[in-house]
């Protein structure tokens, strides 16, 4: 039974939100844009601003090994990108591999995701064409985020509870409940 359920997707696709439904009480809840943050004393716009893309990359891919060490179960929320290097999909498949993670890619439609994100300030890759952007990286990730997924859940159109209680009921097909008891 996999320890950690991780959550893959764009950004807006609801990835910290269903994190929190799952982690619930007794499962720690991981996210990586949070980490990254506070390592770098600063906010993820402040760290594309003041230090780049790459620098927010390199951070990115530590916060993630990290969450990939946490001893006990856990839910992580990866951020957006996090599949964009070869080392993070090295990393989320050798989690797989092991038996030690799930991975879920919340996937929602780039108009919906224009939507949700339009008041969103800290989401630096959107300054400028969010429409554009977000179907040009729904595009260009698509395929990463097929190559580390165990289980694609498209959440266009749903309410978080309907979103959670999938996840909740394929893990439990697959798995067992999940929840404090397990493991």
């Amino acid at each position: 039974m996999p320890k950690y359920i991780i959550l893959v997707g764009l950004m807006g696709t609801g990835k910290s939100a269903v994190a929190r439904r799952l982690a619930g009480d007794g499962i720690a809840l991981l996210d990586t844009d949070r980490l990254v943050e506070k390592s770098a004393g600063c906010t993820v716009r402040e760290i594309f601003a003041d230090k780049g893309e790459e620098t927010f990359r390199v951070l990115e891919e530590q916060a993630l090994a990290t969450c990939l060490l946490h001893p006990d179960r856990a839910v992580i929320a990866a951020a957006g990108g996090v599949v964009t290097r070869e080392t993070n999909r090295t990393a989320l498949n050798s989690a797989r591999s092991r038996g030690d993670a799930w991975v879920v890619w919340l996937h929602t439609d780039p108009e919906e995701l224009v939507r949700r994100v339009a008041k969103g300030v800290h989401r630096p890759l959107l300054d400028g064409d969010p429409a554009g952007t977000l179907a040009k990286l729904d595009a260009e990730r698509g395929p990463m985020y097929g190559q580390v997924a165990d289980l694609l859940v498209d959440t266009t159109g749903k309410p978080l509870d309907e979103v959670t209680a999938e996840v909740l009921g394929e893990y439990a097909a697959r798995f067992g409940e999940w929840g404090a008891t397990n493991g």
